[in-house]
């Protein structure tokens, strides 16, 4: 005969929940929720909310909101509970804790006063994204969320034009649409993605093409619900100073600065900025 599951050990537990089907939560998540001395969690009302589903009662322990907002004063009484040498058990609003949650300064500080951190391992938006995408798992950068501003976000695509890893980042549905067309502007229109919305839910949705097309899809679309964005990686094109100039020669016979950047820089997979500055160049006859 087995015994059921025992205290958990003193220490701080991640515990990943579900981010959408409640079933998807793990049963050693189950355990550490029911037997955890002490609760902490990014949104209380939807921790309580899962533990009601599961028929997890709180049962009179302690459950310290820990958010973005709070973080600076919540750590301390903690902390001071691991050094009292209780279990605390910590989840995210959904998914994996630490992946775009609060929980990092806790986690640093936890670890650096000598207590023990677990990982209770389950669901994730990123992973589950990257499995659907039909997108190159091997390698793979999780880029968090985008800047708000258009120019910041500019900028912060710029930077991972080149970055030969599939992309993985997560939008607001209200920025997706100024997302794609961004996308599109520095990483070129050809490059593939895939568009997750909703996963694991009822109105679970992924869109698969070129960043071209998803843009011209949700620019009609009323979007809604959360989204992952999966990009390909940029591909290894050696196009050198030459053959990009003869290129843009030869496409501006006929066509616009612009019109003629972005059709050269669709071709050679190169970003479409980078590819209108040297046509700005030739077009000048620099």
């Amino acid at each position: 005969m087995t015994s059921g599951p025992k205290q958990p050990d003193p220490g701080l537990y991640l515990v990943a929940t579900p981010i959408g089907a409640a079933r998807d939560i793990t049963l050693r998540a189950l355990d550490l929720l029911t037997h955890a001395e002490a609760l902490a969690a990014e949104d209380t009302r939807t921790l309580r909310h899962l533990m009601d589903i599961h028929g997890v009662p709180l049962a009179g322990r302690t459950l310290i909101a820990y958010h973005d907002h709070n973080g600076a004063a919540a750590r301390p009484r903690i902390l001071g509970l691991l050094a009292e040498g209780r279990s605390v058990a910590y989840a995210s609003e959904a998914g994996t804790p630490l992946v775009a949650d609060p929980g990092f300064d806790l986690v640093r500080a936890a670890a650096a006063a000598g207590h023990k951190v677990f990982a209770a391992p389950g669901a994730s938006a990123v992973l589950a994204a990257l499995t659907v995408s039909g997108l190159p798992s091997d390698r793979f950068l999780f880029a968090g969320f985008p800047p708000a501003t258009a120019a910041a976000r500019r900028r912060w695509l710029a930077d991972l034009a080149g970055v030969q890893a599939t992309l993985i980042l997560y939008e607001s549905p209200k920025r997706i649409q100024a997302m794609l067309t961004d996308c599109v502007q520095s990483l070129g229109g050809a490059r593939r993605a895939a568009l997750c919305r909703e996963l694991t839910k009822r109105f679970e949705e992924v869109r698969r093409g070129t960043l071209e097309g998803l843009a011209a899809d949700m620019a009609a679309q009323d979007v809604k619900g959360e989204i992952v964005l999966v990009i390909d990686r940029a591909a290894e094109v050696a196009t050198d100073a030459a053959t990009l100039d003869r290129a843009l020669t030869d496409a501006l016979l006929t066509l616009s600065v612009k019109d003629a950047a972005a059709q050269v820089a669709d071709a050679l997979g190169l970003p479409r900025r980078d590819v209108y500055q040297a046509a700005l160049r030739l077009g000048r006859g620099a």
